[in-house]
């Protein structure tokens, strides 16, 4: 591998770290209180206003339902007035968060969902306010599984980021499209591939890592 392709992979890697790690953060600082939303106006919440709850979950589904090569294209006015521009990598970090701040908040929903009611009920006899609950029980007992949400998360954005790559955000996936397929150049393409392989399994074994320790 010459040094002009290691050195292109290697600015394409940080290129896509940063999208992923950008994306991935956005997503998670709003889909929780989205998912912490419909759990709490939820018909067993603590303030059940349960229109409220299938509203945001309509939209929700809505959003994930949409592919996202199609949601990168119908965000493009949405991208330019954000970033002032449709290319690079700051501007694609828009439609990613987009596309996960909706898919964040279904995984932790299901996260909260897990947390034993006897907790939530015991808290609530001790006088425990709702915030207290939210924080202190719900929270604090749907870590583990937040955490690999938040892995998972990780993982399918850096899929997204590849597919951002065709309308030139930057990042692996550009570089494997016009180096590696649009040039055929299979050290291009195969380079990318063992990164993208080696960047999922890292982040897979510290997310399982880090839910074991909190779980115990």
């Amino acid at each position: 591998m010459s040094p002009l392709i290691l050195k292109l992979i290697l600015q394409s890697t940080e290129q896509t770290l940063e999208m992923v790690l950008a994306s991935t953060a956005i997503s998670v600082l709003l889909g929780l209180p989205l998912a912490l939303f419909m759990i709490a106006t939820g018909p067993r919440g603590l303030y059940r206003l349960p229109f409220a709850a299938r509203l945001i979950g309509m939209i929700v589904d809505a959003v994930r339902a949409v592919p996202f090569i199609i949601l990168l294209v119908l965000l493009i006015p949405v991208t330019r007035f954000v970033a002032g521009t449709s290319l690079g990598t700051e501007a694609a970090i828009v439609p990613l968060s987009i596309a996960g701040i909706p898919y964040f908040a279904r995984i932790a929903e299901m996260a909260l969902r897990e947390v034993d009611s006897g907790l939530i009920d015991a808290v609530r006899a001790m006088g425990g306010t709702r915030l207290t609950i939210i924080r202190s029980v719900l929270i604090a007992e749907a870590m583990p599984s937040l955490v690999t949400g938040v892995t998972v998360t990780l993982i399918s954005m850096v899929g997204a980021s590849a597919m951002a790559g065709v309308i030139g955000a930057g990042g692996l996936g550009d570089l494997a499209i016009r180096y590696g397929y649009q040039r055929f150049n299979t050290t291009v393409m195969f380079g990318v591939v063992v990164v993208l392989i080696i960047m999922v399994s890292v982040m897979q074994i510290l997310g399982n890592a880090l839910a074991r320790w909190l779980k115990h």
